[in-house]
């Protein structure tokens, strides 16, 4: 499949573009900064450009089977970074005819089968508190892939770590027994599973720690 990955010199972002090519796809990874993605291969296309820019996102998209984000806020990122990209990514999706949409987001973001703990309690309104600018822009991302007419899945993740890939990951719901971190790594590989698997199709699954 051609996939095209926004996000993809991130810390999970690396990891996805990796596990997209060991597993055949081509892939098109879209960076505002291409000296970050040192992944080098033949079936890898990187365009830089900036997700503001709704030009460069649909050049991006266009020959796409899928599309996968693991955009995030950064230290000197805009307030509504992924709201403005994903409103970009959308449009350029409709416009190219391309369905499927796998999003990586926050578990601060909730989805109605959760059934959330004090503990998940806690950590929202920490979030909520700390990092308000961070949640209502993921809320806010996640609303306008709700209301598409795309094939989405968006992926929530607890505390992502840096260690390696171990496929010993659960995936429910908020509130779910399990440790509240996951490797990067098997993050990625959930969301590459997506572009094809259905069983969360129009959901928003929770990962955490096995």
């Amino acid at each position: 499949m051609n996939l095209t990955i926004f996000g993809a010199s991130g810390r999970t972002g690396t990891p996805l573009v990796a596990q997209a090519l060991a597993a055949g796809h081509t892939v098109t990874a879209f960076v505002r900064d291409p000296a970050k993605l040192t992944i080098q291969h033949e079936r890898l296309a990187v365009v830089q450009g900036d997700t503001t820019d709704a030009h460069a996102v649909a050049r991006a998209i266009a020959g796409a089977d899928a599309v996968l984000s693991a955009l995030g806020q950064t230290k000197n990122s805009p307030a509504d970074v992924q709201t403005v990209a994903m409103r970009n990514i959308i449009a350029a999706m409709q416009q190219h005819d391309v369905k499927r949409l796998v999003s990586l987001t926050g578990g601060g973001v909730r989805a109605p089968q959760d059934q959330p703990k004090l503990f998940d309690h806690v950590i929202r309104f920490a979030l909520a508190t700390l990092s308000g600018k961070v949640l209502r822009d993921a809320i806010a991302h996640a609303e306008l892939i709700q209301a598409s007419n795309l094939d989405w899945v968006i992926v929530r993740g607890p505390v992502l770590t840096t260690g390696p890939f171990t496929g010993a990951y659960q995936v429910g719901w908020v509130g779910m027994d399990g440790k509240p971190q996951v490797s990067r790594a098997d993050v990625a590989d959930f969301m590459l599973k997506q572009v094809t698997d259905t069983a969360y199709l129009r959901k928003m699954p929770m990962l955490g720690g096995a």
